[in-house]
C-alpha cells in the first residue's frame, strides 16, 4: 500500500498536473496560464494565512476552556496540507488545496478523516465477543460491563507550572 501511495504522489499526480496545464495553456494561452497559476498561488497563501490564524484562535480558545483541542488540531493539519497543495504548481492540486482550506468543505473532510481514524482504532481493540467482531460499547448487564476502582484529585489549572 505505501508503494502504491508513493507511486500516485510522485508519478501519477505530476503527469495529471502537466496534462491539465497543457490543456489550459492551449485553451487560454501560455501567458494567461502562467498568470493564473501565480495568482492562485498568491490567493492560496492568503487564504492559508487567514484560515491558519482562525484555526490557531480556535485552538487557543479550546485550551483556555479546558477542552481537548482535537478538532482544532485536525483543522490545523488540514489547513497546512491545503496550503501546501495550493503552493504546489498545478490546477488539480490547487482544487484539492482549496477544498481543504474552505471551512465548509474542510468540515466534511475533517469528519471523514475522524471517522476513518476512529474506525481504525476500534478495529484494533480486542472484543470479548470474539475476533473480528466490533463492539459499540458496554451494555448494562453485559459481562464486559465493569467498574474501575481508583481515585482522582481535582487540580486547579491556574496553579499548574
Amino acid at each position: 500500500m505505501p508503494f502504491l501511495l508513493l507511486l500516485v504522489i510522485f508519478v501519477v499526480v505530476p503527469i495529471v498536473e502537466i496534462y491539465v496545464i497543457i490543456q489550459v495553456g492551449e485553451a487560454i494561452g501560455v501567458l494567461w496560464t502562467i498568470a493564473l497559476l501565480i495568482v492562485d498561488s498568491i490567493v492560496g497563501s492568503m487564504l492559508m494565512k487567514s484560515q491558519g490564524r482562525a484555526a490557531w484562535r480556535r485552538f487557543q480558545i479550546a485550551l483556555s476552556e479546558g477542552r481537548v483541542p482535537a478538532r482544532e488540531v485536525l483543522d490545523g493539519v488540514l489547513v497546512i496540507f491545503g496550503g501546501a497543495f495550493l503552493l504546489t504548481p498545478g490546477f488539480v492540486t490547487d482544487i484539492l488545496g482549496g477544498v481543504l482550506l474552505l471551512p465548509p468543505t474542510r468540515a466534511v473532510i475533517r469528519r471523514l478523516v475522524a471517522r476513518r481514524f476512529t474506525l481504525g482504532l476500534l478495529r484494533d481493540v480486542p472484543s470479548p465477543m470474539g475476533p473480528g467482531r466490533m463492539r459499540r460499547g458496554p451494555r448494562p448487564g453485559d459481562p464486559a460491563d465493569f467498574d474501575v476502582e481508583g481515585s482522582a484529585t481535582e487540580i486547579d489549572p491556574r496553579r499548574l507550572p
